[in-house]
């Protein structure tokens, strides 16, 4: 596995052979960021990466000069692995690598992310409820973006936050968007 683009371009990870998670694909990922490349400023961002698995997406936006990611990942290998490649990479100082429940830390998070990315594993049961979750706790800025990385199997066709998806190949983003409402 490899970061894509930025200052770590080229940087190669390899995680153990029976590491669990499943990452995001080059293909997808490289396609996921040409699309954010167009209307973000990474180095004025916070982002939060949920369901970190590898720390792929978390190495691409300190790559692309943010200076303020937080990655949870619940496994403790896979977690004391991001924290190790963060440390390899030297950007220990703008990622913050910690072990937790991604639901447990949305609940009790106290400050907000321009942008959430979560890639929950394609089977989890309660996917359906992150969307909500992440908006009725009010972790995502005002016109902030959160993007779910999901299977085929998954729709977000009916949430009213719901802006777009897009594919490539079996990987789905669907992006929801933080609006400001006027009362």
């Amino acid at each position: 596995m490899r970061v894509i683009t930025g200052t770590l371009r080229g940087r190669r990870f390899c995680p153990p052979p029976d590491f669990s998670a499943r990452p995001t694909t080059d293909f997808a990922k490289e396609n996921l960021f040409n699309v954010l490349e167009n209307f973000i400023d990474f180095e004025a961002i916070t982002v939060l990466d949920l369901f970190s698995g590898t720390g792929s997406i978390s190495y691409e936006f300190a790559s692309r000069g943010c200076r303020n990611v937080v990655s949870i990942e619940q496994n403790f290998k896979h977690q004391k692995f991001i924290a190790e490649t963060l440390r390899k990479f030297e950007i220990s100082d703008r990622v913050q690598s910690l072990k937790g429940d991604a639901f447990k830390f949305i609940g009790n998070a106290n400050r907000q992310f321009d942008i959430i990315f979560a890639d929950p594993p394609f089977d989890m049961p309660t996917v359906d409820t992150l969307p909500d979750a992440i908006f009725n706790h009010q972790i995502l800025k005002p016109e902030g973006l959160l993007i779910i990385e999901h299977s085929d199997a998954k729709k977000f066709f009916e949430h009213p936050r719901r802006e777009q998806t897009r594919s490539y190949g079996k990987v789905n983003f669907t992006f929801f968007r933080q609006r400001q409402t006027t009362e």
